[in-house]
């Protein structure tokens, strides 16, 4: 469906149609500011995760800003019209040395006049410009959080390098990381050594069928912000099961559910420690007809939004 094919309804205002920076006024504040970071030339699987910023901000329009009255703490609906958001546009050709220099420069302008960042990747090398633009020289102090079946340990730069290149590029203290989701069958015994060394909380996905995620979230921003520093949180959409995923090529049978994966972009928004959100590893040529991976990237961009309602 294209755009002018969607049904207008002045009583149902959607989403997506949010402002360049540029068309607002220097000294308005900005609650969330989106940027693209289409990250792809370095990654393990083949990939076209260079169109999904794109995707995304098309799917977004397919979904109003409304937030429903429920029975426990929220009496009246709410809308994200309570909110400024603003779309910085995407940075150019993010890979390679100087690319990855400029996205940090874009990310680091988005993130002086926003409240939090939320980058659309691209894969999962995205991580590192958006991080330490977020982050600027706040790294020694500043915290990470993954949702990932990966540990993204590996060496090299690649997509599977980010979190070491920030641990040992950046300075970032590994006992302030909290990887969550983390999968058998999809790592190796050397890199979960490594993870161990470095002394990164692991949180293995099968915890997540003991303990609500809402509960393992809350203690991971207490671990990542223990030292008073910003804190990224990096949401690897092949966390999830393939069903729902089926646009991430290393999503897995078994992974965990959409609204998981929801409720901790929720989360995520409602933290003010919490100064930036990525979404990776999302090849939008490779989803299903109906576009159920780029919607719930859609979605999580909402539910981040929803989260900033709550902030202070």
């Amino acid at each position: 469906m294209t755009d002018a094919a969607l049904p207008h309804d002045p009583l149902w205002p959607r989403t997506g149609s949010w402002p360049s920076p540029d068309d607002l006024a220097p000294e308005t504040p900005i609650d969330l500011g989106l940027i693209g970071i289409p990250a792809w030339r370095t990654s393990l699987s083949p990939t076209n995760a260079w169109q999904t910023p794109r995707a995304i901000r098309h799917a977004l329009k397919k979904y109003s800003g409304a937030l429903m009255p429920d029975r426990v703490g929220r009496p009246n609906p709410r809308s994200l019209d309570e909110l400024t958001v603003a779309d910085f546009g995407d940075a150019f050709e993010p890979d390679g040395e100087a690319g990855e220099a400029n996205a940090i420069g874009a990310v680091a302008a988005a993130a002086a006049r926003s409240r939090v960042v939320v980058a659309l990747g691209g894969d999962n090398s995205l991580t590192v410009p958006v991080a330490r633009g977020a982050w600027g020289d706040n790294a020694s102090t500043a915290g990470l959080i993954t949702l990932d079946a990966h540990y993204d340990l590996r060496d090299g730069v690649s997509n599977g390098s980010p979190v070491r290149r920030l641990i040992e590029e950046a300075g970032l203290d590994g006992r302030r990381i909290v990887q969550i989701g983390i999968a058998d069958f999809v790592n190796s015994r050397e890199y979960a050594q490594r993870a161990l060394d470095y002394g990164i909380t692991v949180v293995h996905r099968d915890e997540l069928h003991r303990r609500p995620m809402s509960d393992v979230f809350a203690e991971a921003l207490d671990i990542a912000g223990s030292a008073g520093g910003p804190i990224h949180v990096d949401l690897d959409v092949d966390v999830c099961d393939r069903s729902v995923a089926p646009g991430c090529p290393a999503s897995v049978p078994g992974g965990i559910s959409a609204w998981e994966l929801r409720t901790a972009a929720r989360a995520a928004g409602a933290d003010s420690r919490v100064v930036s959100v990525d979404l990776a590893e999302i090849d939008a040529s490779a989803d299903t007809a109906d576009a159920r991976t780029v919607r719930l990237a859609a979605l999580c961009v909402l539910e981040v939004a929803a989260g900033l309602l709550d902030r202070p």
